[in-house]
Formats: C-alpha cells, structure tokens, sequence
C-alpha cells in the first residue's frame, strides 16, 4: 500500500475543471456486471508499452462495496446487489457519485462518476390495512365522497401505484387522484341512493396497480354499514386549506382556525373536529385539532429536510344520532428556513494517516491535492455554500463542479523550508443569517531526494605525526544531507586515487557510516609530507545525490634521523686529512658537513669535538670547520686525531661521531686556505634552552627584590638608633678635642695631607661638574651669616690678612692645611675653595681662643640632593662623633651642627643669641636662620665651633 501511495504522489500538472461521465445500471444486477469503462468514454486508451500508462483511482470511498473500479482502464462494475429502495428511498432519481483520478506520468484528470441506478418493479403496492370498515347514514347524497385508505408502494416511476379499482356493485365507484406529491390515492363515491331497510350493509374491495410489466397489485377490503341518518350535517366554511408553515415554527404554533356550521338544534347542532379515519400516525404526531374549537396547531418539529408537505383530512361531525361528518382537506407546506450548517467531506488523493493529505515536494504548479466536498441540507440560497481556503499562499482552492473544489498548488514546494501545511476549509452558505463551517486540514510533503550531502568544510587539513601506528585515528569528515529517511542517510566513500604509484585505499581506510579516517601505515614524513585524499558523501536516494571534500594530511616531522656525516667521507666512521705542519693558527684544517634528512629544528646541526686537544684544535659549532688553536710544535706526532660529533636540534637529539686522522706532512699550507681569525679567543656561545633562560631571569629578579627590602629595612634601623644617641653626643671638652683629632688622624677613613709646615688635612668633595670647583672669593658677593637682626650681609674680603668684617662684628679665619670644600649659596651659586679655602666663619670674643673644626668630606662624595648637581647618589660619610667615629648619611639628620649642650660654646647654644638651627634671638623673638625656611644656602658641610 505504501508503494502504491508513493506512486500516486508523483502527479505533475493537474486539469483546470473536473469532468462529469454518467452511468446506468438497474437495481439488483448481479456483481460483476459491467457498468462502463472509464478510459474509452474519455478517449483516455492506454497508449502502446513505449509510452505512458494511464491508470485510474476512485477518490471515495463511500459506496465503494456498490461500485468496483479497476485501476488498469477505468472499468466500472458491479459490486453487490444494490437495493435502490434502500439506497435512495422515495427519490425519483437515485445517483451513486464518486470521483476517479486518471492519471499518467505526464498529467491526470479528475472525472465525476454518477451512477443512476434504475428501478425494477420488484415491490406490490401494500395498504395499510388489509380490511375497514365505514359507516354511512341512508340520507347520504349521491355524489358523496369518502376518503379511503391509500396504498404505498416503495418503487418510483411508472413503477409506482398507477390507478385503483373496485369491486362490482350498485351503489358506489372510486375516483383516482393525485396529492401534492405526486403520491396516487381513491376516494369512494356514492352512486346511488342508499335504504338501510333494502340493504344494511355493503362489502367492497379496493385494488392498487403498479405500472410494471408485469404489473403487480394490492388488494383491501372495505365493509360499508348503512346508518339511519341526521337531517343536517356540519358544513365548513371552505374544503380545502393551504398552510406555509416555517419549519422553525415553535410548537403550539396555531395553523389554522377551522369551523363548521351545523343548522340543527341541541346535540344535532354541537360540532366536534378530529382527523379523518385514513390519517396515518404520523400525521397526528406532528399536528394537533383541538375536538371544539377546531384550532390546528404544531404538535412536534418539524424538518424541511426530511419531508416538506403534509397533507391530511379533517372532520366535523356533530354529536346527533347517525352523524354525517363533513370533511376539509389540509395541505401543509413546510417552509425551508437556514437552519443547517455547510458539511466538509475532505478526500485527500494521498493519505496515510487520517485528516493528512500527502503530496511530493516535487509536484509541479496546479498539483492536485485533495478533493473538497460541501453540503448543505437546505434549499435554494440557504443551500448554496461558498468555499474559501486559509492557510498559506502555496495552495488555493479550484472548482471542480457544482459544491466540489480541489486543493491545487500554486508554486513549487519546498520540504526542506515548510514540511508540513496547516489549512482551515471555510464554508459558507448564502443564508441570512448565513452559517459556517470551519475546518482545519493538515498537507504534509513527502521527502524527494533533492538536496545533494553537503560537508561541513570543503577542505580539510589536518596534521598526524610521522611513525603513527597503523589504524590510528586522523578525524572524521561531516556531512549533512536535508532530506529524510534513506534519501538524507549519508555514506562516505574514498576516491580511487593512486599517490606515490598505489592506491590510496593502501594508506588510509574510510568508514562508511561515521566518516572516520584511520591510517593503514605508519607514515615517514622524509618518504612522503602530505596526503592528499578526495572523500565522496552519497545519500540513499533513488538516484543518489553526493558532494566531495579534499582533505589534506600532513606528516609532520620527528627527529627520528640522526645526522649524517658526507665530508669528509668516512670509512669505517673515520677520515684521513692533511695537516701541513707549518700552518698557522686559526688554520683551518677541514670542514665536516653533515646532513639531516629531517627539518625545521630537528635539522638544525651543531658540531663539537669528543675526544683530542682542545688546545690544540678547535671546531666551529655553526660550520663544522676545524682550524688550529696554536702553532703545531716540531716534536709532534706525525698522526693526531680527534673525535667530531654532530648533533641535530630535536627533543631528544640525535648524535653522529667521526675520528678524524690529521696526517702531519712537511711544509707550510696553500696560500689560499682560510685561515680563522678570532677576535680575542674562540667564544662558544652556548644555546640555552628558552625554559632555562626565564627560570635565571625569575630567580635574578627575586634575588635583587630580597636585597632591596633588607637594604632599606638596615638604613631604617640605623637611622632610628643615630637619632636616639643625638643628644647624649658632646664634642665640648678640650681632651675629647684632642682624642678626635688623634682618632683622625689614625682613621684610614678621613685622607690626611701635610700642606706646608702646617700639621692640616685636606677633604675632597667632586662635584658633578667635570670642570672643578668654582670659587667664590674673586668677584662674587657672596652672603655671609646672618646679622643681628636676621637679614643677610655681604662678605667683605681683605686681600692682605685673609680676613673679612660683616657688620659690626669683627671674624678670625684660620686654615688648618688645605681643604678642598663645596657649598652652595643662594640661588644654586657653588662657592669654595683652593688651597686656601676658608674651612669656617668664628664669631671671636676679645677672651677667647676659639678652634674651628669642620666635619670632614671624604673624598669621592657628593652633594646632598637639591644643592650643586644633586644627581648623584649620596654615600656615607665617617665623622668624629663624642668620643667614637660614625658612620652616617649625608642626609641623616643627625650630621648637624648643634651643640651638646654643655656650655662650651655660643653657637647653637640654648642660652646664646646665635643659633645654627632657629637663627638669632632677639627680644625673645626667635630670627630664622639664612637662607629661609626652604634651607636654600644651606652648605653641604656642618660645622662644630669650639
């Protein structure tokens, strides 16, 4: 079923309209029996074996066991007996409709099959009675008519009751009529006079005929009784109503409001309203007369749907002896009202599943899909329907006929974008107000081998390592492929290339159903660098789609080729070579060259000597040439040898080794020999290992860090104990004096120089300035102490007694030797001195004899930061300091000049007017020290005045 599914999914085009072939068979024909042939009656023929075939299919199946269709050429036969009063009960003309699809490779058509099935006379007329009775009053008119029971027959057409009969006699006669409906019925007619005393009683049969051939009757039998009689009957005001009635009537809806008129008196006159005696069931169900009014009203629903006319009698009779009732005839006609909504009967061409119509992504424009089926039960516009298809612009609806559309496509179909439609069928009839049916209906597109596998690169390039093992794993090539099922299963297959003169399939394997690329062999990347492979992806479509990728393998290297030595050649791993004994040094002997069949790092050779005398030959690591460290000495042997390795660059390295036989001979070398000149000695720089380079780097750096915090940490410590020992130090007393100077002179630390006749020192400070020292005595004016009063004074000279006045005060200079000395005045200027430099300014007191000493300036140390240059870093300075040498900073605080506190001398004295550190008092007023608060004429030496 699959396979024929499949097949009527390959439709190409469909026809615009659909085409009506009409049948005729009669009623219970024997199955098999021909009805017609499809493919003569459209002039469809099969064509010959060369061309196409044209087969058919019945779309519904709803009276498919009454019908048999065969798909090869469209012959219609009999199924079963079909029983046409069963099938198509009272309907003059009873139709079998289907749908066929004839369809080839090239196109298909939609027919509309209807089968007319004809009736046989193989049904009697019947009564509902086989025997009545009536009662008629002697008084009763000739020419009175007497409604009798009416036959039913199930045939249609002149099969049908044509015509009634009765038996012989005096009296009465029947007369043949026809309702509304077509349907035949007798009423009885009085002849004659009647005379209950002659004859009380009359016996009649009435008989039906069809009109077959043969004809076929019924028969009843109707007993006459003879009444005495009632002078007045009941009259109505009419004998025949019409009634429109809507069939959405409610009940208790009144129809008619009748009345009859009796002129008698008393009971005679009292008129009473029922049905007639021949009123079927039916009738009384659904309709109601009230006995005295004679109001009729709805007693049940009714459906146009199901019948739309009613006809029946109604009596009055009055309530004397012997009544003669009069008769009215009714005739109800049932409106149709819109009361019935649109039905959807959707057959899809193709369907697996139920509510699912199926169709190739590969059906061309106007491919049919499914036939869609509408009915309304109601008539004239209320049963017209208008059908509108929802969903998606790739399919529309087209009439086929009458209340019948198809679902055509309307552009190529694509799975892969949309698999599946979703489509709502609106139908809507013409009625106000109209009703409407929605209906959801599902198209899904079965899968064509349209998409080719698509790798997820083009290119491949991938890297294996050289001596793998065979069956090792190199990667897995990807392919996808849109379709489904077996047309998107994908199997990878390897072109049939040939590389280096065999088959590729020698050197790599393919699997088919993952893609996996295995090795068969080890590869030698000296043998063969790349691989070149073309992979195919093919699908299991019928044809197959497929798509290629090239995948590049590439060996790569490893030092797996230790170097190979070609000059000079060896035999048996040792060479010969001449060495003139004469040859100068840096002479070069030879030259090894050695090979490496790998690359990159792992052929990188380096050369070096095993074994021999490494004073007296030497071998270039990058060329391999091996030259004389020294001039060969005449007691020499006539063979030396060495040993030569040459290693390659891989991880591990690889190592080849040759003696070399150097053969003294007699004479000097040719002159046009190279001869190695080396600059300062053979340096063999040694390559290090990148890893090993970082780790010194890091180890360094830590190490200078470590020194760094201990340095600062000590110079912190040390300052924190100068500060502590500053106010117990006393340079006052004379004999401290005196220790400090012998303790000067003894201390390795403070240069002494005799100058003269003098016993002086002198201490040198450089300055950053190549050129010396400036001096400050020619024509500077230069600043000297503060006066009285704070302010600054200039320095007045005297060329003869090396002395100078600043304001009223009068200054003794004494010059111990020769001191070099660097300070600096205000405004960066250096002042100093030569030979005769001043060492210190002493403020004199006419009773005392005062020694100026002045801190020492090392030689080779510069100036504090912020004064002469100030670039250059400050080193410790040695002074004499109470009764021990210290060593301290430049910068320390504690290389200061106040006193000790001990009386012995005016300057930075507590109770003294002149201070080196708050300037002069004056009035309690303390005068700022010269040069300012920023300390700007601040000399780079301190002094101690005794």
């Amino acid at each position: 079923m699959l396979l024929i599914a499949l097949v009527f999914l390959c439709v190409l085009s469909a026809v615009t309209q659909g085409k009506t072939v009409k049948y005729q068979t009669f009623e219970e024909d024997a199955p098999g029996t021909v009805i017609g042939n499809l493919a003569k009656d459209i002039s469809s023929t099969p064509s010959s074996s060369g061309g196409s075939r044209t087969n058919f299919r019945m779309m519904k199946q709803f009276n498919s066991s009454f019908i048999r269709l065969r798909e090869s050429d469209g012959q219609l036969s009999i199924g079963e007996r079909i029983d046409r009063e069963r099938v198509c009960k009272h309907t003059l003309h009873c139709l079998i409709a289907f749908d066929v699809v004839s369809f080839s490779k090239e196109q298909f058509k939609l027919i509309h099959v209807e089968v007319e099935v004809k009736d046989i006379n193989d049904n009697s007329p019947e009564f509902p009675r086989k025997e009545s009775s009536l009662e008629i009053s002697e008084n009763t008119a000739v020419g009175t008519r007497i409604p009798l029971d009416f036959a039913v027959d199930e045939d249609v057409g002149v099969n049908y009751i044509q015509s009634y009969q009765i038996s012989v006699n005096s009296h009465f006669s029947i007369d043949v009529l026809s309702r509304a409906d077509g349907v035949k019925y007798a009423e009885l007619v009085l002849m004659k006079e009647l005379d209950r005393e002659t004859q009380g009683s009359y016996a009649l049969e009435l008989v039906a005929m069809d009109g077959g051939n043969p004809s076929r009757t019924g028969t009843t039998r109707i007993n006459v009784k003879v009444k005495d009689y009632n002078d007045n009957s009941p009259v109505f005001d009419r004998n025949s109503f019409s009634v429109d009635l809507p069939e959405d009537a409610p009940v208790g809806s009144l129809l008619l409001d009748l009345n009859a008129e009796d002129p008698d008196e008393g009971l005679n006159g009292e008129v009473v309203y029922g049905f007639g005696n021949q009123v079927p069931p039916e009738i009384r169900q659904l309709f109601r007369v009230d006995r005295k009014t004679g109001r009729l009203t709805l007693e049940s629903p009714i459906d146009f749907e199901s019948k739309n006319t009613y006809e029946f009698d109604v009596q009055a009779t009055d309530l004397g002896p012997n009544p003669s009732p009069a008769i009215c005839k009714i005739v109800v006609q049932v409106q149709d009202v819109n009361d019935n909504a649109p039905e959807i009967s959707i057959t899809p061409m193709t369907s697996i599943t139920a509510g699912i119509a199926y169709i190739t992504e590969a059906a061309a424009r106007e491919s049919f899909v499914a036939l869609v089926s509408t009915s309304d039960r109601d008539s004239g516009a209320n049963g017209q329907v208008h059908c509108t298809l929802y969903g998606h612009d790739h399919f529309r609806l087209q009439q086929a006929y009458e209340d019948s559309f198809m679902i055509v496509s309307t552009s190529p179909l694509d799975r892969e974008k949309i698999p599946e439609y979703n489509l709502t069928v609106v139908a809507e009839d013409l009625g106000s107000p109209p009703f409407r049916t929605i209906t959801q209906y599902t198209i899904r597109l079965t899968d064509e081998n349209d998409n080719a596998p698509v790798f997820s690169k083009p290119v491949y390039e991938v890297s294996v390592v050289e001596n793998n093992a065979p069956g090792a794993y190199i990667t897995t090539v990807v392919a996808r492929d849109m379709d489904m099922g077996s047309n998107g299963k994908v199997s990878y297959k390897l072109a049939d290339t040939y590389f280096m003169g065999s088959p590729i399939s020698t050197f790599v394997s393919l699997d088919p159903a993952s893609g996996s690329l295995y090795a068969l062999r080890s590869f030698n990347y000296e043998v063969m660098k790349q691989l070149e492979l073309r992979i195919s992806a093919s699908d299991g479509g019928s044809p197959p789609l497929s798509g290629s990728a090239n995948v590049y393998v590439r060996i790569v290297d490893q030092n797996d080729n230790a170097p190979v030595i070609t000059q000079p050649a060896l035999n048996n791993g040792s060479a010969e070579v001449l060495l003139p004994r004469d040859a100068p040094t840096g002479y070069v002997i030879t030259r090894v060259e050695a090979r490496d069949a790998d690359e990159g790092v792992n052929s990188d050779l380096s050369y070096g000597l095993a074994t021999g005398e490494p004073s007296v030959f030497s071998v270039n690591k990058a060329t391999g040439e091996i030259y004389l460290n020294q001039v060969l000495s005449h007691d020499v042997d006539e063979t030396l040898s060495v040993t030569v390795t040459v290693s390659d660059n891989g991880r591990p390295a690889l190592t080849s080794t040759a003696t070399l036989h150097f053969l003294i001979i007699a004479g000097s070398p040719p002159s046009d020999r190279t001869v190695y000149q080396s600059s300062g000695g053979d340096e063999v720089h040694a390559q290090w290992d990148l890893s090993v380079v970082i780790i010194v780097v890091l180890a360094g750096s830590c190490t200078l860090l470590l020194l760094a915090i201990i340095l600062i940490a000590t110079t912190c410590n040390r300052r924190k104990q100068d500060k502590g020992g500053e106010d117990s130090d006393s340079y006052g007393e004379k004999g401290t004096l005196e220790r400090g100077r012998s303790h000067v002179v003894d201390n390795p630390l403070l240069p002494l120089h005799g100058s003269g006749g003098g016993a002086g020192f002198d201490g040198h400070s450089y300055s950053s300035q190549p050129g010396g020292f400036t001096s400050a005595h020619p024509g500077g004016s230069d600043m000297c102490s503060a006066s009285e009063d704070g302010s600054e004074v200039p320095c007045v000279y005297d060329s003869d007694s090396n002395s100078k006045t600043r304001g009223n005060k009068h200054e003794v200079r004494r010059t111990f030797g020769t001191l070099s000395f660097v300070g600096e005045g205000r405004g960066g200027e250096v002042w100093g001195g030569s030979q005769q430099s001043t060492l210190c300014n002493v403020f004199m007191q006419p009773t005392l004899t005062s020694v100026c000493f002045s801190s020492l300036l090392l030689q080779g140390y510069s100036t504090l930061p912020g004064y002469g240059n100030g670039k250059e870093a400050v080193r410790p300075i040695t002074i004499w300091k109470g009764n021990s040498y210290t060593t301290i900073s430049a910068r320390d605080p504690a290389f200061s000049g106040k006193d000790s506190g001990k009386g012995d001398s005016d300057f930075n004295d507590s109770d003294s007017d002149v201070s080196g550190d708050t300037g002069l008092k004056k009035d309690g007023a303390v005068v700022p020290p010269m040069g300012g608060q920023n300390g700007k004429d601040k000399t780079t030496g301190t002094f101690e005045c005794l």
